[in-house]
């Protein structure tokens, strides 16, 4: 594991602080002594740097950083005179949304709209630079002090300019559970949409102050958005309104062919949500009858998925005895 003690030089950059750990990585406030701005620094462990999978994906995630500009959007600084693996990236004051409606619980219906909105904007200029992230969550969105976003952590985005698709653990390969869409669930690579349904499920849960699907575990929770309906917002807040319980509708729908085609429909309709036309829906009625278990269904759609993954493993398994 690395770990860089406060008042370290790498190359030009000081270390301040650890900020953030995690199982791959570890991320460091630090100040470029050429400018003396702040940044943040992301360091792979020192077991991850030798993984091929893991470095072919930092790599792709610097790029990613490198090529959107866009202020939703974290900034990766080109460094090409790194004496080691690490990405800079620009520092961006706020905390993750994660952490706002841990303290807060949910948030009101104009900050949900304007943060949702604040997503949308990133994520039409990402899915126009052919990025997809696939592991929306709030935990991987920043929120500052005026509801200004960055999107972080490209770790497993899928890039039209890639050569090549990357496969690892199954958390890696579909996002987060409570996030994931049902065409991920069965083993799809997603596309643009499964992003909007990922920001469905936070926009339900910025205003509800729970996610839409739940269950005893990971397969129930799965299960649940593929056969069930999740409860209508208005009956856990009768405050919201028809329409903004449509928006949600519209972005988790199940097929993604029903769901918003882009992220500029999704915006257009949190802007003008007093032409949102309120369809008359079964999900209405039909959230209350609850489907049973399928958990043998489910497990053979993270099977199939699994299934390029195996073959990754055994070309890469072979190249090394090669």
């Amino acid at each position: 594991m690395t770990l860089l003690d406060t008042g370290t030089c790498l190359d030009h950059y000081q270390i301040n602080r650890l900020v953030a750990r995690g199982g791959m990585a570890s991320i460091f406030h630090a100040t470029d002594l050429r400018s003396g701005r702040p940044v943040a620094i992301k360091v792979p462990h020192l077991e991850a740097e030798s993984d091929p999978v893991f470095f072919e994906r930092f790599q792709r995630e610097i790029a990613i950083g490198q090529k959107v500009d866009h202020p939703g959007v974290i900034k990766v600084s080109a460094n090409h005179s790194a004496s080691s693996v690490y990405m800079v990236m620009e520092w961006a004051e706020g905390r993750p949304l994660r952490a706002i409606l841990a303290s807060e619980g949910r948030l009101t219906r104009e900050r949900s709209a304007r943060i949702a909105l604040a997503i949308c904007d990133a994520l039409e200029c990402l899915h126009g630079n052919g990025v997809v992230h696939r592991d929306l969550k709030p935990e991987n969105i920043l929120v500052d002090l005026n509801d200004g976003i960055k999107i972080i952590d490209f770790g497993i985005a899928y890039s039209a300019d890639s050569r090549r698709l990357t496969f690892g653990r199954l958390s890696q390969l579909m996002g987060s559970v409570d996030y994931i869409s049902p065409e991920q669930v069965k083993g799809k690579r997603g596309d643009q949409r499964s992003d909007l349904y990922a920001l469905g499920v936070m926009f339900y849960e910025m205003l509800t102050g729970r996610v839409p699907f739940n269950g005893a575990n990971l397969f129930s929770i799965m299960n649940d958005r593929v056969v069930n309906d999740p409860m209508p917002p208005r009956e856990i807040d009768p405050e919201i309104s028809p329409q903004l319980q449509e928006i949600i509708y519209r972005a988790l729908e199940r097929d993604p062919k029903e769901r918003y085609a882009n992220a500029r429909e999704f915006a257009w309709d949190l802007r003008h949500q007093d032409q949102v036309a309120v369809e008359d829906r079964t999900e209405l009625v039909n959230w209350k009858k609850r489907k049973s278990p399928m958990a043998r269904t489910v497990l053979s759609y993270v099977l199939l998925g699994l299934i390029p993954v195996l073959i990754f493993g055994l070309l890469l398994f072979v190249a090394r005895r090669a």
